[in-house]
């Protein structure tokens, strides 16, 4: 009996399978991307209540461990998160506003030294290309917060999202306990393990990126700050503020402010301490990629650098500053749930291939 041939090849069938694949999972991205955006006001707070809980999860694990109950654990963490995060701002703060006036003039300065040594521009006046750059980054401040604010002051929403993700944190680490149960409940029949390691392997990879990118950052403004000092680099505690700040953003954060750093240095040293200051900022930018992120983040899941600046580039789109900063953990914990699904494939296709071996040799 003779049967009809297929309208198409059996590979044109399979690409045009995995393209309707990709069409579904890049719609559910987008509505996904959407929703988000659309509710930004509730979604910043919960992904920032998120790192924060992925941040302090063993030292409320700790504290379960020793004996404390787990609301007055969380409490505990809570109360240590405000401390270090309030303490570790203020002193960002305060180094930059006593030190910022002077970084910025040695910008000026630095500025002005390319355009008289290289003649970029020609009658280029350093002040206007300032003074229009601050008119730009206002008018840009201006309607951004116009549409993110829609009528509230940016003081009194940055407040209600603090208190609201502290809350949040507070239940996140009480009740941490209970996500597998919430999998179970929630999960199709028969998936509530998988969806259960899939939640626990996102969550292992951004802690993981927490407190590698913490204390990263922290090493990493240790040493340029020291190293600026020595080279008597004026505002060195500012430009190690910025650098720990910045380290939260990969690649780009350390970038522009081991570039601040140099021009500050260039601007009132000289070429010879700027070189120095240059040999600082790639030494330590030399430890970390060799030494400090292998070490420390071994454990977490790794990602190519060119995925890293796409995430970047998409959160920014998204979401701005904001979106930058939360672009790699939600990048980390993607790729924690598709190595989950790879893990789980391969011991299902390893169980049947060793199911039709038995049978075969039964």
């Amino acid at each position: 009996m003779q049967t009809d041939k297929p309208l198409l090849p059996d590979g044109a069938r399979r690409t045009a399978a995995w393209c309707g694949v990709l069409l579904l999972v890049a719609g559910v991205a987008a509505v996904a991307v959407w929703l988000c955006v659309a509710l930004k006001t509730a979604v910043t707070p919960v992904l920032l209540a998120l790192l924060g809980t992925a941040l302090l999860g063993p030292v409320h694990r700790r504290l379960t461990d020793r004996g404390v109950k787990r609301s007055l654990a969380a409490g505990l963490t809570c109360v240590l998160l405000v401390a270090v995060v309030g303490g570790a701002g203020y002193i960002v703060v305060t180094a930059l506003i006593d030190s910022g006036d002077q970084i910025i003039r040695s910008l000026k300065d630095a500025a002005r030294w390319f355009v008289d040594h290289f003649g970029i521009g020609g009658n280029t006046d350093v002040d206007s290309l300032v003074a229009n750059g601050q008119k730009l980054v206002e008018k840009f401040g201006a309607s951004a917060a116009g549409g993110l604010l829609s009528g509230l002051s940016l003081i009194g929403t940055l407040i209600a999202t603090s208190i609201l993700a502290l809350l949040l944190t507070f239940f996140f680490l009480r009740d941490s306990d209970r996500a597998g149960d919430l999998a179970h409940s929630i999960a199709p029949r028969g998936t509530g393990e998988l969806v259960e390691a899939m939640g626990r392997r996102a969550f292992e990879a951004v802690e993981g990126f927490m407190r590698g990118t913490t204390f990263i950052a922290l090493i990493d403004a240790v040493c340029i700050t020291v190293g600026l000092l020595v080279l008597r680099v004026p505002g060195a505690v500012g430009l190690g503020a910025l650098v720990f700040v910045g380290a939260y953003i990969p690649y780009l954060g350390a970038f522009v402010s081991g570039a601040v750093a140099v021009l500050v240095a260039l601007a009132d040293r000289g070429v010879v301490i700027a070189l120095w200051a240059l040999g600082v900022v790639l030494a330590v930018q030399v430890l970390e990629g060799h030494v400090l992120q292998p070490v420390i983040q071994s454990r977490t899941v790794q990602m190519h650098p060119a995925m890293i600046m796409i995430a970047l580039t998409a959160g920014a789109s998204v979401a701005g500053l904001l979106g930058m900063l939360l672009a790699v953990p939600l990048c980390a914990a993607a790729f924690g749930i598709l190595g989950e699904l790879r893990d789980g494939y391969r011991g299902t296709a390893a169980d049947g291939a060793g199911g039709a071996d038995g049978a075969d040799g039964g």
